[in-house]
């Protein structure tokens, strides 16, 4: 008897046993949300101007794909059937209309929910209607989502992303699931069965090293992002990835800054979802948001994110593997002046704490690549001497 029920179960109609949809994001997401910039202030002839700009400006060919609407789309209450309602004011053309839009320029469309009864701005959560939801997400043709976790109280996290990640996989419609417990229920260790990337910390802030207070909780400048979690990269790869949060590049920061920032996202294999506005980038913002050089180390697929290697005075060294056993190696100057700098590659040898790389300088030689001069640099066989500006970095590429 037991093993006809086990039969049955199996043949129900409409019953599919949970996973997540497998090989959706390989390499980290790239792409652009709306929270940084616009908050609430969202609508369609934004949503639709923005992917306009992805191809003006030559974001999509740089690998930029998902369009992320975030918080602060829909009504304040479902509908009589259960089902959430796109604000009409801002979105009166539709979900699925938009999303057709978004899909007729080669991109695809994120959307924000939160596994709470209400979102973090006070509008319908998906808890209890998890099914409906995806269901619903599937027919308008959503590709990514960025799930939060605001209102939870007495949840389980692992248990609760859970719950929509088998009902994202039921819908049947293949979509990148974004967990975003900014960290707090350590999801690296339980997150890679359920979702392509999660979070680890509060939202970012538009700042290279500060902490923004509101009280109950904190925003955190990119540094404090960068450092903030130990040993988490060991769980991190092929399609499941830490994510350190959307990017501030052209949101206040100098251009220094802007290229810090995007280095470290890009050396520590995290998503490159940006937040500024792209429709009025500069051009500076444009070139560091779209050097193929620095994306093509974040998009490495060997998916090895990079570790933090040793302090030189106020000068971080962060090292990176690559396929084909190569290397990025990226110098990081802590101060907000310049400093002059000096490295002798032979007097270091390098050993993955987490993975098995090793690289001995004195025995191995590589070729010089300047990442963000798009210039040969020379070897290791030679020292390093040269300055590096304030909160700037000076990245290499080694290759045999």
């Amino acid at each position: 008897m037991k093993k006809t029920w086990i039969l049955l179960l199996l043949f129900l109609p409409g019953l599919v046993f949970g996973q997540k949809f497998p090989n959706l994001a390989l390499t980290p997401p790239m792409g652009w949300n709306s929270w940084n910039t616009f908050k609430a202030n969202i609508s369609e002839n934004l949503i639709m101007a923005v992917a306009d700009a992805f191809v003006k400006d030559g974001y999509n060919n740089a690998g930029y794909k998902y369009i992320i609407i975030d918080d602060c789309w829909s009504l304040k209450q479902r509908d009589k059937e259960g089902n959430l309602v796109p604000d009409p004011a801002k979105f009166p053309g539709g979900m699925k209309a938009l999303a057709d839009y978004i899909h007729s320029k080669g991109l695809k469309i994120g959307i924000y929910g939160c596994a709470g009864t209400r979102t973090c701005g006070d509008y319908p959560g998906s808890k209890g209607f998890e099914i409906q939801d995806a269901k619903l997400f599937a027919s308008w043709g959503i590709d990514y989502l960025k799930y939060d976790w605001c209102n939870t109280s007495g949840l389980n996290a692992e248990k609760a992303y859970t719950i929509m990640r088998d009902a994202l996989y039921a819908a049947g419609r293949p979509i990148v699931f974004g967990i975003c417990e900014w960290g707090d229920n350590q999801p690296w260790s339980w997150a890679k069965n359920i979702g392509q990337l999660w979070r680890i910390s509060g939202d970012i802030a538009p700042c290279f090293d500060c902490v923004v207070d509101h009280g109950s909780y904190k925003d955190w400048g990119v540094m404090k992002v960068a450092s903030m979690r130990k040993d988490i990269r060991k769980y991190a790869g092929p399609d499941g990835w830490n994510d350190f949060d959307m990017m501030e590049v052209g949101t206040g920061m100098t251009v220094n800054e802007n290229r810090s920032h995007f280095t470290l996202w890009c050396m520590l294999a995290s998503a490159l979802i940006m937040g500024n506005d792209v429709r009025t980038a500069d051009p500076s913002t444009v070139s560091i948001l779209t050097n193929n050089d620095m994306i093509s180390i974040n998009q490495d697929s060997l998916g090895i994110q990079a570790f933090k290697y040793k302090d030189l005075d106020s000068t971080e060294v962060w090292v990176k593997p690559l396929k084909n056993k190569e290397w990025a190696v990226c110098f990081l100057n802590r101060r907000n002046v310049p400093v002059s700098f000096e490295y002798n590659w032979a007097e270091n040898t390098i050993s993955d704490p987490d993975f098995d790389f090793k690289v001995d300088f004195s025995k191995e030689k590589f070729n010089l690549f300047n990442v963000w001069t798009g210039k040969k640099a020379g070897t290791t066989g030679e020292m390093v001497k040269t300055q590096i500006g304030g909160h700037d970095v000076l990245v290499f590429r080694l290759t045999h």
